[in-house]
């Protein structure tokens, strides 16, 4: 490759370098546990871990506090004599973060784990109120310094974001991790097509949990330690008679697969509550309310789920006057794998920890870190194998752009009126292996090993040989003029890499349901780099068959280089078996795309550097 500054090391002090520095003063001893009642009565479950001194000098000390909010029990109790983590959701920040001197609260959210209580949503509202009851219970400990942060993977990252918006005056930095922005198109209706495979196996999973199903836990390797007696009771309850009932008025929780399929269309209310939508259970919805000194920082992979990553771009570009910091690797949801073909381990190398510590050091302990001479962005690019530091989003430097031509890819547009057609096949998938089954619990290791040959049933234009090897970050755009013999049709575009001895490899994909095909401003809530659609019914329309209309499909972003020698294929779909349902119902489409060069289709990727052979 060139030289250019992305060849420069992406931090002045490396998270392992960071890490190696740190002091540990203190030692993890076993937490206290009570409930905590809220206004309305109910009790919630919580852990507290307090840092005890290494040296044993037992002097009062007050500590800033990590509260996590989490749904997947604070602690399971543990068979006599059973061996294995007892928290396999938070355990492993607390066994960071309290040696550093942070307090860790955990708390079972209501409806879940030892708390009292039902749940009626996914991230319910009731949840951001009692998040804000339990800081005011934080601050007012002996051992609390007054400041609180939070974090945590996933829902807990979400979590995080709603107690920000609640404008708490102690909450002074947050590190949302893995997490949506927007429920509805980040997570489970991508392009407006909803994923089904992911609320049937949640919805297992959370019955386990909240009705301490030990028979559909097991099914899950997160929670299968045959070892596991359901929650942790807490420390008032020594016969478990409290967790019992609360137990029982789990029972009254909502269900997932039910729930899910009441948001047919983005912000559009329940038909039995007229306030709640599914910007009800968005953090953008309220991030009017997170205090401009709130610190965040925002984790994401490029293999996060159907959008996460646009989630974590997406709050960093809308919280643009916070302290704010933007972390994109090479990892799937929770960065439990690196999922990059060209990866030296299953396990991530990369300290993530270290930079969480790094950042609330900064935040919340008011160290000089230098992470505020930092870079705002890091980033990795996948085959180039190496981070890189950005101060904008997108870091491109340019756009390289691929004109479709019947079978190819093109540097100019065609001059013709070619049309390429497609009968959709309703049976096409994207195999098992994919970005969507980490976010429904499964133990993914391994991704998109079996996408060798699984676009040549589908409508796909392949580049000549690169003559150098490209870098791309951030969203490509499949720009394009298609016509449908239905009045609806699901659109799935896949990017892949074909290496020079036919090796594939999948890059990234976009997928839009047709009917949600117009484009709109973003709101100030939810600033986007990329093609923005409400979803709402307002904005939604069949398409009139046999006309050609125009649209954009965003790739989900991705950090890449393709080598010299590669060539690149855009390939497109009308199902995915695998995880969608099918559009419309019973009637595969017959698509066409125009070719011509008045209606020309093609191929935007975000250029962030071009080099010579590898």
């Amino acid at each position: 490759m060139a030289l250019s500054t992305q060849t420069l090391p992406a931090w002045q002090i490396s998270p392992a370098d960071y890490l190696a520095k740190r002091d540990v003063q203190y030692r993890l001893e076993a937490p206290a546990s009570c409930y905590v009642p809220m206004a309305d009565g109910c009790k919630l479950a919580i852990d507290v871990y307090v840092p005890q001194r290494a040296d044993g000098d037992d002097r009062s000390e007050r500590f800033p506090t990590l509260v996590f909010f989490t749904p997947y029990y604070r602690r399971f109790k543990m068979h006599s004599g059973a061996k294995g983590e007892p928290n396999p959701n938070t355990g492993k920040f607390r066994d960071f973060f309290v040696p550093r001197g942070y307090a860790v609260v955990v708390v079972d959210v209501r409806g879940t784990g030892a708390s009292f209580g039902t749940r009626d949503s996914f991230r319910s509202p009731r949840e951001r109120a009692d998040s804000k009851q339990i800081v005011d219970w934080v601050v007012a400990q002996a051992w609390s310094d007054g400041q609180v942060g939070s974090t945590g993977v996933s829902y807990l990252g979400a979590a995080a974001d709603f107690l920000a918006s609640t404008g708490h005056p102690a909450v002074k930095a947050i590190a949302p991790l893995f997490s949506v922005w927007d429920t509805y198109a980040d997570n489970y209706f991508p392009g407006g097509i909803q994923i089904k495979s992911l609320t049937a196996i949640y919805d297992d999973l959370m019955i386990g949990l909240d009705h301490d199903r030990r028979d559909l836990l097991k099914n899950f390797s997160y929670f299968a330690n045959p070892d596991f007696e359901g929650p942790q009771p807490v420390d008032e309850d020594p016969d478990s008679s409290l967790l019992a009932k609360a137990i029982y008025e789990h029972l009254g929780n909502f269900r997932q697969t039910d729930f899910m399929a009441e948001f047919r269309f983005r912000e559009e209310a329940l038909p039995y509550d007229p306030s709640f939508s599914s910007a009800t259970i968005s953090p953008y919805s309220v991030s009017d309310g997170v205090s401009p000194n709130v610190a965040i920082l925002s984790v994401s992979g490029w293999c996060d789920g159907a959008g996460y990553m646009n989630g974590a771009v997406a709050r960093f570009l809308t919280l643009k006057d916070n302290p704010r910091h933007l972390l994109l690797g090479p990892w799937d949801h929770g960065a439990r794998i690196d999922m990059s073909p060209w990866r030296k381990a299953v396990e991530p190398s990369f300290p993530l920890l270290a930079e969480i510590l790094r950042f609330f050091d900064t935040y919340l302990l008011g160290r000089d870190t230098g992470l505020r001479s930092e870079a705002p962005i890091h980033y990795f690019s996948m085959h180039a194998e190496h981070w890189r530091s950005a101060t904008n989003w997108p870091p491109a430097e340019g756009d390289k752009t691929l004109f479709l031509s019947p079978g190819v890819l093109n540097d100019e547009p065609g001059t013709d009126k070619d049309i390429a057609e497609y009968k959709v096949d309703f049976a096409i998938g994207s195999g098992h292996n994919t970005r969507y089954e980490r976010i429904a619990g499964v133990d993914s290791r391994e991704y998109y090993t079996d996408w060798q040959g699984r676009t040549d049933k589908m409508l796909s234009f392949t580049s000549e040989n690169l003559p150098q090897s490209l870098e791309i970050a951030g969203h490509g755009i499949v720009d394009f003029w298609l016509a449908s013999s239905e009045a609806d049709a699901a659109i799935y575009a896949y990017l892949t890499e074909i290496e020079a001895d036919g090796t594939e490899r999948y890059v990234t994909e976009g997928l839009l349901r047709a009917l949600h095909r117009k484009e709109a401003d973003p709101p100030n809530t939810y600033r986007a780099a990329w093609p923005f659609r409400t979803y709402r019914r307002s904005d939604a329309a069949p398409m009139v068959p046999e006309q050609f209309e125009h649209m954009r499909i965003p790739l989900l972003p991705v950090g890449w280089r393709f080598s010299a020698g590669s060539r690149i294929r855009l390939s497109f779909a009308g199902a995915d078996a695998d995880h969608c349902g099918q559009v419309p119902h019973g009637r595969p489409p017959k698509l066409q795309i125009a070719l011509g060069k008045d209606r020309s289709s093609k191929l935007i990727l975000p250029v962030t550097a071009v080099g010579g052979s590898d």
